[in-house]
């Protein structure tokens, strides 16, 4: 028997990985893999027969070599072109199917975000090319679908600033809430166990804050929140219970905001190591990008990878 190959890859039985970077490769060694991926996704789970609009019926469909590439298959029968990545956010793109791949690859095996500037150094293009990857990837495939499932059951919400501190130190508390409240607002709501749903809001007080609450709360659902005054309105729609912070209270029994105030902690880590700054105008796709890996979290890491493939084939 020849010896192993002591170069292949072969992942340790101690590792947690559950798709590394060898197996996509070798899953999607070039872009025509990926096309290929694209088209039985799409059109053609056997790889030939798919339904034909002109033929208004599944017909056998070829691809042939053309001088132009083209990312096409043909209808045997009326010579109709079907393209797997027309109306996706690989349409028309200069970028290699693969790279594209790849991308989407790393933003789901990160746990705390990666760079555009990361990326270009992983794939060798240019950093607006990078950027926008991601941008497209963030925006169209991580978003909440519409009309997002309402969350259910004990719903932990908290609220918190996003953004830096101030460049000198602010004496009197009217200058210190003034500059909390120029700061962006993040509304956080977490199912126990479940979702997470994270929204920009234009305050955290009155109505912005109230709201989004009964735009993503079922009514049924327990309300935890801490002692903020802002949330009081909300006690004759939905069933609430407060853990008074003011009075140093964190967790009675059930009643708490630690998951929520958690989920908090580490996107702020993840945000500030891998992004340092994001501007308010982008900050909601940021959010949707980490609220997706949370809430796709058991599904295990290949999976997450292959849904948002599908993801982008459903466009």
């Amino acid at each position: 028997m020849p010896p192993a190959n002591r170069h292949q890859p072969i992942r340790a039985k101690s590792s947690t990985s559950e798709y590394s970077v060898h197996e996509f490769l070798a899953e999607f060694p070039d872009d025509a893999a990926c096309l290929d991926y694209l088209w039985r996704t799409r059109h053609a789970p056997d790889g030939e027969h798919a339904h034909c609009p002109k033929c208004d019926c599944r017909q056998s469909f070829k691809r042939y070599a053309t001088k132009q590439q083209r990312q096409s298959w043909t209808c045997t029968a009326c010579g109709h072109h079907l393209h797997p990545t027309a109306g996706t956010i690989f349409h028309r793109s200069s970028t290699s199917l693969r790279l594209w791949f790849y991308a989407m690859h790393l933003m789901t095996s990160t746990r705390c975000g990666i760079s555009a500037k990361q990326l270009e150094r992983e794939l060798g293009v240019h950093y607006k090319t990078a950027w926008r990857m991601f941008n497209k990837i963030r925006t169209e495939l991580m978003c909440d679908p519409e009309p997002a499932p309402k969350l259910k059951g004990e719903v932990e919400i908290d609220e918190t600033a996003w953004g830096g501190k101030p460049r000198r130190k602010l004496p009197t508390r009217s200058e210190q809430a003034a500059f909390r409240e120029a700061k962006p607002t993040i509304l956080g709501m977490v199912e126990r166990g479940g979702r997470v749903r994270l929204r920009v809001i234009a305050s955290r007080r009155g109505e912005p804050l109230s709201r989004e609450v009964r735009a993503h709360l079922d009514p049924a659902a327990l309300m935890l929140t801490d002692d903020w005054v802002a949330y009081k309105p909300l006690r004759r729609e939905f069933a609430h219970a407060v853990i008074n912070h003011s009075a140093g209270e964190y967790v009675i029994g059930n009643v708490h905001t630690n998951t929520i105030e958690g989920f908090f902690g580490n996107l702020k880590t993840g945000m500030r190591g891998a992004y340092k700054k994001v501007s308010p105008k982008y900050l909601q796709s940021y959010l949707d990008e980490y609220a997706w890996r949370h809430n796709n979290r058991f599904h295990g890491q290949r999976s997450m990878f292959h849904a948002l493939v599908r993801e982008a084939a459903r466009q």
